[in-house]
């Protein structure tokens, strides 16, 4: 695996990559004034451009979605890569050699161009594969797709390729390419025999699989010959590329149409993929060998950029036998890890995508995705359906098995709209008698909640105190401090707008936007002066970054903020104030900043006074007169200090 990308090597790719350059690739920017750009949101639908950027401090920021960082956060973004991979894409584009090292900074070039040489011999396996489909050879693959309902074109443009069912063809054609064969078994495109690397697939129909950045990281293989002892479908097995469990077929065709659709439709094979996608339903993805995981929802969230509850919809379809039915069942568990909704959509004849597609057409397809139910719903009917309802002990036991699915719905709004539905489903017309039904399995659900230790909670829905993605509930926006500590469910205490918290919220762009304005006097003002836990937060990452005294450039000083903040919610914000323009109305820069600060400083000052008159009325200046002396002199200066603060701060109302 290839180590850690050099620090200062990351910090030259982000200072060579013009960040107005890169975004001006994938959208159209204006002039916004003041050197800033302007343009619509690639990250959500909008009418009037919201999407902002500051090339001089190397920051884009949404005041629509709220999406925002730097040229890397950006290239991750948009193509949906990790951090390294758009740390190497740009280096790439601006001509960074980069280095790599281990966890002891010992520097490992040899790990990081192993993927490189990797991804190269994937590239070039799909391209044999692929011409070997149209060989005498591949007439049984060609068979296999033609009865299917897929033509030549469909095949080429999923990849789809044939693995001769000969010991070494494909050894024998990367070795003539030059690749070694340590890294054609370590690819797991070989594996060890007893004369060497043989072909790990042979005889099969073959699908690349490809990772988010549209590189080959692996094969699906489909059994096709009926003397082959082989698994049906044989995968790639675990390499430094493919990782079965955090990836997702056909998710490098689908991404930009989920991004923009806000919709995932998640079938069970390569086939029902092609199929839904040669349907119309562009947004269906597979999982590879594996069941449906947490790293799959987590790739789907960010796909779908999951922070708004209710909008978006991930669609499970299952075949309608039996095993659909129970896979069907354990999506269920998964379901409040999402902020969106979750569907499940599951074909009454058994049919899957593909084989519905075969035999009642491409709208059919569409049909089956637009027929979907929510997934708590099918949960209960399934439930309920294991009942006679016809008695009154049956409708009795059918509400004892759906009450706990109910209950388990953690936004109480929808839990009690599932209660009355559920009531009207059974026909046992006692609506209050189900409601109570269902309180009181939630109540205990939540009394065993309270009484767990090292739960983790998903991501959030209205009324459940859940977070997500720092979108919702306790963030920056609304009032939670900096730091890897749970966020209380609680609104914030303060008002965001209080002249008080917009004093501090200006102050603080200042110190990210313009910090040699500001000089020695704002790092005297401790984080614990500032009203919004947010803007301490913010405050408490300056103090460490060495306070506005060591601030340099100005997009070198933000970088180094965001690396130094402590979670993706102070990191948010501090973009924010990087690229939200300052209000200085009728004064000059200089002096806005001298009266913001003075304003903060007055304030602190206050608090200090009423601590240093509330100790001096609990002292006898009888019994303890020189500290009475002492106490009455500090409070005399501060009184002054004050004064003069207010004086210079008075611009500033």
């Amino acid at each position: 695996m290839a180590g850690r990308i050099r620090n200062e090597d990351i910090a030259l790719v982000r200072e060579r990559s013009s960040i107005a350059d890169v975004i001006g690739e994938y959208l159209q920017l204006r002039s916004a004034g003041g050197g800033n750009l302007k343009g619509l949101c690639p990250f959500h639908d909008e009418k009037s451009p919201s999407f902002n950027v500051t090339p001089s401090r190397g920051l884009y920021f949404c005041f629509g979605c709220e999406a925002g960082g730097d040229v890397i956060k950006f290239v991750q973004e948009i193509e949906h890569l990790t951090f390294s991979d758009a740390v190497e894409r740009l280096a790439v584009q601006v001509g960074v050699q980069l280095r790599y090292e281990d966890g002891g900074g010992r520097a490992t070039r040899a790990d990081g161009g192993q993927r490189a040489r990797l991804i190269e011999a994937h590239r070039a396996a799909a391209e044999f594969y692929t011409g070997q489909l149209g060989s005498q050879e591949g007439a049984i693959g060609r068979k296999f797709l033609s009865e299917r309902g897929f033509e030549a074109a469909d095949a080429a443009h999923f990849g789809v390729g044939f693995a001769p069912r000969e010991w070494e063809g494909l050894v024998r054609h990367l070795r003539g390419r030059g690749f070694a064969d340590r890294d054609l078994v370590a690819a797991g495109l070989a594996k060890e025999g007893r004369r060497g690397p043989m072909d790990r697939f042979r005889g099969r129909l073959m699908w690349p699989i490809r990772d988010l950045g549209g590189d080959v990281i692996g094969f699906g293989a489909r059994r096709l010959y009926e003397d082959d002892e082989g698994p049906k479908y044989l995968n790639t097995p675990e390499t430094p590329l493919f990782h079965k469990g955090s990836v997702l077929y056909g998710a490098d065709l689908a991404k930009k149409e989920i991004a923009r659709r806000r919709q995932a439709v998640v079938v069970e094979g390569y086939t029902d993929v092609m199929a839904c996608h040669l349907s119309g339903v562009q947004t269906a993805i597979a999982t590879s060998g594996t069941a449906f995981g947490d790293d799959h929802i987590k790739i789907l969230r960010r796909l779908l950029m999951d922070q708004d509850e209710f909008r978006g919809e991930v669609i499970f379809t299952f075949d309608g036998d039996s095993a659909g039915q129970k896979a069907a069942l354990r999506a269920f568990a998964d379901e409040q890890k999402f902020v969106t909704q979750t569907f499940v959509a599951v074909q009454p004849d058994g049919l899957d995508p593909c084989d519905l597609r075969v035999r009642h057409g491409d709208a059919a397809v569409r049909d089956l995705v637009a027929s979907r139910l929510p997934l708590f719903e099918f949960k209960v009917r399934n439930a309920i359906q294991q009942h006679d309802l016809d008695t009154a002990e049956g409708r009795l036991g059918a509400l004892d098995a759906a009450a706990p699915v109910v209950a388990a719905i953690k936004d109480r709004a929808l839990r009690q709209m599932y209660a009355v539905n559920l009531d009207r489903w059974l026909g046992i017309m006692d609506e209050q008698f189900v409601l109570r039904r269902v309180r009181d399995l939630a109540a205990r659900r939540h009394e065993r909640g309270r009484g767990g230790h090292g739960q983790v909670s998903g991501p959030g829905r209205p009324g459940d105190g859940r977070q997500g993605n720092g979108r919702q509930g306790s963030g920056p926006g609304d009032g939670s401090p900096g730091g890897g500590a749970q966020a209380p469910a609680e609104r914030p205490s303060f008002d965001p707008n209080d002249p008080d918290v917009q004093r501090e919220r200006e102050l603080l762009k200042l110190a990210v936007q313009r910090p040699a304005l500001l000089g020695p006097g704002f790092d005297e003002v401790p984080a614990e002066a500032f009203i919004a836990p947010p803007h301490a937060a913010v405050r408490a990452v300056i103090a460490a970054a060495g306070g506005v005294a060591a601030a340099g450039g100005v997009a070198e000083w933000v970088a180094l903020l965001l690396e130094d903040a402590p979670n993706e919610q102070v990191r948010d914000l501090i973009t924010r104030l990087g690229v939200e323009p300052v209000r200085s109305a009728q004064e000059s820069d200089d002096r806005y900043a001298v009266e913001l600060l003075a304003r903060i400083q007055e304030r602190q000052l206050t608090r200090m006074i009423a601590d240093a008159k509330s100790k001096l009325g609990r002292l006898n200046p009888v019994e303890r007169p020189d500290e009475y002396s002492r106490l009455f002199g500090d409070l005399v200066a501060l009184e002054q200090q004050r004064r003069v603060l207010r004086e210079r701060g008075l611009g500033a109302q």
